[in-house]
């Protein structure tokens, strides 16, 4: 603790002189030297303050099945991590270095809706309209700090662990721009909640808001599917105590992970990369010698839905190998009641939307 503070103290000039800098970029779209595009279409925004581990993925997928068997959706994404450059259709040939591992995710698990990638949101959104000009909403996946295009209606994730309200500048925090960038927010929703978050705490968060004037403050948690199995998603099968795992991720924080898989198997060996992380041969085959060296005869490696999008390259090598790869899906979930009161808010939005 006092280690992080002291390096906090030390890295503080550095943040200030990013925090200028982001204050300068906001301050030419707040007076209208640089002016952010609206549609003629909903646009939801899902986005963060900070670089990453909110959960936005799960939570852009609880908006595509509450939405999809209403309306024609499709989603924006940069497409973090890929080779290719520009607007892009995400296409069943797709992986996620062509196309980035998020937008693959949604095209792998939603394949009637549309999933676009591009780096410009405001040149991508006409270009999807083009491809398909049925598409009524548009969900807008980490992009509130490219004020490109103004959606209709943002909401800002932040997680029960590092709230924004706690959180700094970086490099000296997460925050990737001022706290005060919250107020653009129409609905702030805190992620990664216990399963036994108290109303005293969910009143805390609150108050701690209040300053950003937000419309509304939701609560989520994750809810954990069984197992299925990496090369025949068809194969389903519960986590025992008997189970020795090897943990393979690549992304922001395991924390919330690690604690849903530490009770319910015997024990956990646990393979981290950074988030994103691009797999290689030398990779798969250091898994391997991980893996191989679990003895119990009930061992298999556990990943996320995103990083199986990464793994997916090397499907292969893994089962030439011999190594037994299970996928643990997830989804989120409302405390307090409150999945409701969402689902209107959401609703309400797209019904009352004028261009």
């Amino acid at each position: 603790m006092f280690r992080n503070i002291i390096l906090r103290v030390l890295l503080s000039p550095f943040a200030l002189l990013y925090g200028l800098i982001i204050l300068c970029i906001n301050f030419t779209y707040d007076i209208g030297l640089q002016k952010s595009s609206k549609f003629s279409i909903p646009v939801i925004g899902v986005g963060n303050l900070s670089i990453g581990g909110t959960g936005k993925t799960p939570h852009i997928e609880y908006l595509i099945d509450l939405l999809k068997d209403y309306i024609d959706i499709a989603t924006l994404s940069r497409g973090y991590k890929r080779n290719t450059k520009g607007f892009r259709l995400v296409r069943d040939q797709d992986t996620a270095l062509t196309v980035g591992d998020e937008p693959l995710q949604f095209h792998r698990k939603f394949p009637d809706i549309t999933v676009a990638v591009s780096e410009s949101r405001a040149y991508a959104i006409p270009q999807i309209l083009q491809y398909n000009p049925s598409v009524e909403t548009i969900l807008l996946d980490d992009a509130f700090q490219h004020r490109g295009v103004l959606p209709g209606l943002q909401l800002l994730l932040t997680s029960y662990d590092q709230l924004f309200t706690k959180d700094y500048l970086l490099p000296a925090g997460r925050l990737r721009e001022w706290r005060a960038g919250a107020t653009r927010a129409d609905v702030a929703i805190v992620t990664k909640c216990p399963i036994n978050l108290t109303a005293k705490e969910k009143n805390e968060i609150m108050d701690s808001f209040k300053s950003y004037k937000l419309k509304e403050v939701f609560f989520t948690y994750y809810e954990y599917s069984d197992l299925y199995d990496f090369h025949q998603k068809s194969n389903i099968r519960s986590l025992d105590k008997s189970d020795q795992i090897l943990l393979l991720s690549a992304i922001a924080n395991t924390d919330y992970l690690y604690d849903y898989l530490l009770p319910r198997v015997a024990d956990i060996k646990e393979i981290e990369y950074t988030d994103h992380h691009t797999f290689d041969t030398r990779d798969i085959h250091h898994i391997h010698k991980v893996f191989s060296n679990i003895t119990s005869p009930n061992k298999y490696v556990v990943t996320t839905e995103k990083d199986a999008m990464r793994l997916e390259m090397h499907a292969s090598l893994l089962q030439k190998l011999g190594i037994e790869v299970r996928v643990l899906p997830i989804k989120v979930a409302f405390h307090f009641d409150e999945k409701a009161n969402f689902d209107k808010l959401i609703k309400d939005f797209l019904l009352d939307f004028k261009a």
